[in-house]
């Protein structure tokens, strides 16, 4: 309960503290300092007994409207803001395009006490479309995403009428294969030491086969800026509470109950196992083996279709955008 308090102190004091100037990549608690591509919105709501508001981009279509929605649904290590590319792709197609950050991420609020479940946040975020009018959108998903999307699809089948996964996490039970359990307080303390060079290390090692792209830059000054900032430990707590979610809350069973017509879109490249760094030898080379996994889950979802990129890692959106956004249409149309 100290800890805690003392998390709270620290978050109300950041509410307090004027955003951070970008060029010191420190952001506030809610990414304050940060630009989105588009106009920030946001959806005021109340859950678990905490008063939240939930950021969200709402985009009308720049081509011809086709009278779709498609939502967007980020990664854990990601942003709305991260589809900047898709969300231009999908507006020209003709799409209103919704792109909400999750409460605990990015610029959301952070609560101190929240009990985090993929069923919880797909209720947030079905609130949030109800209020907004948008009626049996796409969701397009892209890593921890997917596992939210997978959920909303089976909480909500009927109010969905499409589901493309890209690369999403949850395509095995990391937990079921060997890997070790990390307390809440263990991820805690391994988030407080996240730096702009550990993400980057991480990110170019495992989701781009040690390749890397200046304009990925970007998006690790996102998430280091938003931990280095005067929100540091209350930004850390929740990507702890987060991990745990996503550790014991596999989706992986339940693939087979899909009732929407579900595309997967993979860079077969991709390693991303949570765990993996604290996994036995022998447990660690069984993970995170996208070219395989990316098979069986199609086979598992009923009418299930796979779309590969070979080469290609974590986030094919953003490695090779117009060929990404080229199959990504395809998959979307009636």
């Amino acid at each position: 309960m100290k800890a805690l308090r003392h998390i709270l102190a620290v978050a109300a004091l950041a509410l307090t503290v004027a955003p951070a100037a970008a060029e010191t990549s420190a952001y506030g608690p809610q990414l304050e300092g940060f630009a989105y591509p588009y106009a920030v919105q946001r959806f005021d709501f109340e859950s678990q007994g905490e008063k939240l508001s939930m950021a969200y981009m709402d985009v009308a279509p720049t081509g011809p409207a086709n009278g779709r929605t498609a939502v967007l649904l980020h990664g854990k290590n990601f942003c709305a803001a991260s589809w900047e590319q898709t969300i231009a792709a999908l507006s020209k197609a003709g799409y209103r395009v919704v792109a909400p950050d999750q409460i605990g991420f990015c610029a959301s609020t952070k609560p101190v006490h929240y009990q985090y479940s993929f069923q919880q946040l797909a209720t947030n975020t079905h609130a949030l479309l109800a209020q907004l009018g948008v009626q049996k959108p796409a969701l397009i998903a892209h890593s921890t995403g997917g596992m939210l999307a997978t959920r909303y699809a089976l909480m909500f089948p009927d109010e969905v009428s499409g589901l493309v996964l890209v690369n999403p996490i949850g395509l095995e039970d990391w937990k079921a294969r060997g890997v070790p359990y990390r307390t809440v307080d263990q991820w805690f303390q391994r988030e407080l030491k996240l730096s702009a060079e550990s993400v980057r290390a991480y990110e170019q090692a495992t989701y781009y086969g040690g390749r890397w792209k200046p304009d990925y830059d970007k998006w690790v000054d996102m998430l280091a800026g938003l931990n280095k900032g005067p929100g540091h430990e209350i930004v850390a707590w929740n990507s702890a509470l987060i991990y745990d979610m996503i550790f014991t809350q596999p989706v992986y069973y339940e693939f087979r109950d899909l009732k929407v017509p579900t595309t997967l879109m993979i860079g077969t490249a991709d390693t991303t196992a949570i765990g993996g760094d604290i996994a036995p030898a022998e447990v660690k080379k069984r993970l995170g083996h996208y070219d395989v996994l990316g098979k069986e889950a199609a086979a598992m979802i009923p009418n299930g279709r796979l779309v590969e990129f070979p080469g290609l890692g974590h986030a094919p959106q953003m490695e090779e955008p117009e060929r990404f956004h080229a199959e990504l249409l395809k998959a979307l149309a009636p």
